[in-house]
């Protein structure tokens, strides 16, 4: 069987593997199911659904490798979505004076790797996965400063404090866990939760095309 798979889950070894062609009954479906042309000779299987040689063929044409320019354009993708989260985390606590839900960060985990995957075409892997988790909590933690401009008491100086006030962002999920124990620890968990779900997204999606099959096995000699 002729195999082809983009390696989406390591970038270190995008190279296309090929095996050697096998012989396998005729799939139940008789149309390609992405053109819907009768299957009339060898089919191929793109993941589960049956294809014609064309259909294969112009698939494995079209499958994005691993490159240093989809990374790039998922990272700058991926910044964007943790600037949105971050102004849109930022806002809703203020709206609510203060009071943050920090079943938010699951939302803006979402968001991050969603948008990583946008800007990839797909491609997915590895460092596509630290980083997607790494803007998450970037975002989540740093909407804490305009949060505690908003409601500073005094006029802020931001050419002074806002060298202070990154690094008591990146490290406000922890620093909670003074105030109260119980919350701080929940606001973790969740903020972890989120960086899962980007970790997750950020993985891609497997892509295989497989064949050619014959209509029926070959008779033996």
């Amino acid at each position: 069987m002729l195999r082809f798979r983009a390696m989406s889950d390591s970038f270190s070894n995008p190279t296309p593997q090929f095996g050697t062609a096998e012989y396998a009954t005729k799939p139940e479906s008789s149309r390609c199911q992405f053109c819907q042309q009768p299957l009339s000779g060898p089919y191929y299987r793109v993941n589960a659904a049956v294809a014609c040689p064309g259909c294969a063929e112009k698939m494995r044409s079209e499958i994005v490798t691993d490159k240093h320019a989809a990374y790039v354009r998922a990272l700058t993708y991926g910044i964007g979505a943790a600037v949105v989260g971050l102004v849109g985390y930022a806002v809703i606590a203020i709206l609510l004076q203060g009071w943050v839900i920090s079943y938010m960060s699951i939302g803006v985990g979402w968001i991050v790797g969603t948008a990583m995957m946008k800007g990839s075409n797909g491609v997915g892997g590895r460092r596509y996965q630290i980083a997607a988790a790494l803007l998450t909590y970037a975002a989540v933690s740093m909407a804490e400063v305009p949060i505690w401009i908003h409601f500073a008491h005094e006029p802020v100086n931001l050419g002074t404090w806002l060298g202070r006030a990154a690094l008591m962002g990146l490290a406000s999920p922890f620093t909670q866990l003074s105030g109260n124990l119980f919350w701080g620890a929940m606001g973790l968990l969740i903020l972890f939760f989120g960086m899962r779900i980007a970790w997750r997204i950020a993985a891609g999606r497997p892509f295989g095309v497989y064949g050619p099959f014959a209509n029926a096995p070959p008779a033996s000699s």
